[in-house]
């Protein structure tokens, strides 16, 4: 008997496109049947460095990430009114490298988290006579479970300088300011390690067949040079529950016989061309059209320089359909000029609703670059009622993977003349399993050695089977009887806490660690894990209730004066440092369990 520990890799039996097998019965539905779940019992892993990707030297644990996590969708569930999915937001590709410069030479300091989250998204969309600015975090998810960004960045000009905190209307763009921190997936993450995408999803688009090619030596992805084909597949679900393509449409939005071609960004660059403004001449006087309706006040931004270039901020762009087109001395017409509107997208046929939809798509250039807004505009096109929102035990549940999966196995094939039997069955990475024979189904015995634990995710395990009993007169079961250690509530490690805001973090140290009753110290605390960046101040420290004053940044230090009361209880105390978060995500708090006694 030949068996097959069959585990759900991304490249088993050549699949690129993957299809989620629904477990409960229900009408065809591209919000429950889009998401990819083949590969929900792989491990996710990291290229630390450019070495790693071209050795293929991937890893399951990282800086952060001390034990493994599974990769993206875990679960999907549904109710009336909602679709409910569960992810580490970890993709089902090899995650990474992240550099700080385009030389490869500066690590970047963010490393990627197991976030363990669920969203919600509404399975009736509707769209409202206002819309909805976009905020910093996600806004939806795509099918492999990878959070989405806008396009900025989190910082703005505040009227003297950039702040990642300050509130403005000349907003930075995170491909033209961050773009050299994404990996070759052109994904990164920020402080809480929520790993996602701002631009273009080259990994996702290629594990779905969607115009991309990977060098299978350098492992770098690029648009395919072939001819169009065929129209891009659903990437992922917006907050307002509305689909994201890639860049390729119908040409006629009305008509599911057209010919295919990338959709056109409605943006263009405030640089003189095509009827805009030259910001490089006349400065940074005022906000785009399209920033005004979605009521962002006006502003003065900095002076087009080698420090501000243009391009820098989103604020930069005008929206087509609010120019003159210089050739024509008319308005530009969507859908003959350019074809997505405010938001990045457009109405019309899809092969998944041949009735019509509103739908996102990826904006690229005609190489293949991103294209401002990327993936997103500064809006929702619908009420984004969508949140993080966890299960309330009253949903229908579509599909029920990783930890969740009731293993089902099966006789593959039976060799001709032989008594060789191929079984197959689904399973777990660092899962380990038994695989019993019967002749009745009543009494069961264990057939060769228990099978280890695996160490890939696509590791196979042959044994040969004895002359007798034959094949057909046998019956055969696997059981999982064990699980390798994994990281089962998200935050990096089985002690962590869930992503978004409030993500907990290491202090490598405290110095000095004790203090005397009724004295006046200085304590410096040291950074660990995923560190803020440099120019983000922390908002507090504390010796357990103990609150300090004059708190300084330097690099991965911080120090605080402490007053310690003379009634203090004494004892060991936790020491702790609390940085802001993005909007939105909440604080990320550095701590150290009893790492300061006061005495």
């Amino acid at each position: 008997m030949k068996m097959t520990k069959q585990l759900p890799a991304l490249r088993q039996a050549g699949l690129t496109m993957l299809v989620l097998n629904s477990i409960v019965a229900a009408a065809s539905d591209p919000l429950l049947d889009s998401w990819m779940t083949t590969g929900h019992g792989r491990y996710a892993r990291v290229f630390a460095t450019d070495a790693d990707r071209l050795s293929g030297n991937a890893t399951t644990t990282w800086s952060g990430q001390t034990l493994p996590a599974y990769a993206g969708v875990q679960q999907v569930a549904f109710t009336a009114d909602w679709v409910y999915v569960k992810t580490s937001s970890l993709g089902f590709h090899t995650l990474g490298p992240w550099y700080n410069n385009a030389a490869h030479t500066a690590p970047f300091p963010n490393w990627p988290r197991n976030q363990l989250s669920t969203y919600r998204f509404p399975r009736t969309p509707t769209v409202t006579a206002s819309k909805t600015l976009t905020g910093l975090g996600g806004l939806g998810t795509f099918v492999d479970g990878v959070t989405l960004f806008d396009g900025r960045d989190g910082q703005t000009w505040t009227g003297t300088a950039e702040s990642p905190m300050g509130t403005g209307s000349w907003e930075r763009d995170a491909w033209i300011n961050e773009g050299v921190t994404f990996d070759p997936a052109q994904a990164h993450q920020e402080n809480t390690g929520n790993y996602h995408y701002h631009a273009n999803p080259l990994a996702l688009r290629h594990l779905l067949g969607d115009h991309v090619t990977q060098d299978p030596t350098t492992r770098i992805y690029s648009e395919s040079t072939a001819p169009v084909t065929r129209h891009s597949p659903i990437l992922g679900w917006v907050r307002d529950g509305y689909p994201i393509y890639g860049p390729y449409g119908f040409s006629d939005p009305t008509n599911a016989a057209s010919p295919v071609r990338r959709m056109v960004s409605g943006y263009q660059l405030r640089n003189g061309g095509l009827g805009t403004d030259n910001l490089a001449v006349t400065g940074r006087a005022s906000i785009p059209a399209w920033a005004t309706r979605l009521g962002m006040a006006a502003q003065t931004g900095p002076a087009v320089s080698a420090t501000y270039p243009l391009g820098r901020y989103m604020q930069d762009k005008a929206y087509m359909g609010d120019l003159i087109n210089p050739a024509t001395g008319k308005a530009f017409v969507p859908g003959v000029d350019f074809d997505l509107d405010e938001e990045n997208g457009r109405f019309c046929v899809t092969p998944e609703f041949p009735g019509g939809t509103y739908a996102y798509f990826v904006a690229i250039e005609a190489d293949g670059s991103p294209r401002f807004p990327y993936l997103l505009g500064r809006a929702f096109h619908g009420n984004p009622t969508g949140t993080a929102s966890a299960l309330t035990g009253s949903e229908t549940f579509h599909f029920n993977g990783s930890t969740n999966l009731v293993e089902q196995s099966r006789i593959d094939a039976v060799a001709p003349g032989t008594d060789e039997v191929t079984l197959v069955w689904d399973s777990l990475e660092g899962g380990t399993y038994r695989v019993e024979t019967s002749r009745d189904l009543k009494s069961w015995s264990t057939f060769g050695s228990l099978l280890p634990a695996a160490t890939s995710a696509s590791e196979t395990r042959t044994n040969i089977a004895p002359a007798n009993p034959k094949p057909d007169a046998s019956f055969f079961r696997v059981t999982r009887t064990a699980l390798a250690a994994y990281d089962s509530t998200g935050g990096g490690n089985t002690g962590g806490g869930g992503g978004g805001g409030g993500a907990g973090q290491p202090l490598t140290a405290v110095n000095p660690t004790v203090g005397d009753r009724g004295t006046t110290i200085t304590v410096i605390f040291s950074l660990g894990g995923m560190t803020p960046p440099a120019n983000i101040a922390p908002s507090s420290a504390t010796l357990g209730t103990i609150v300090g004053t004059s708190i300084v940044r330097n690099g991965n230090n911080v120090s605080a004066r402490f007053v310690l009361p003379a009634n203090t209880v004494p004892g060991a105390v936790t020491a702790s440092v609390v940085f802001p978060g993005p909007p939105g995500m909440g604080n990320v708090t550095f701590s150290l369990a009893n790492g300061f006694t006061v005495r």
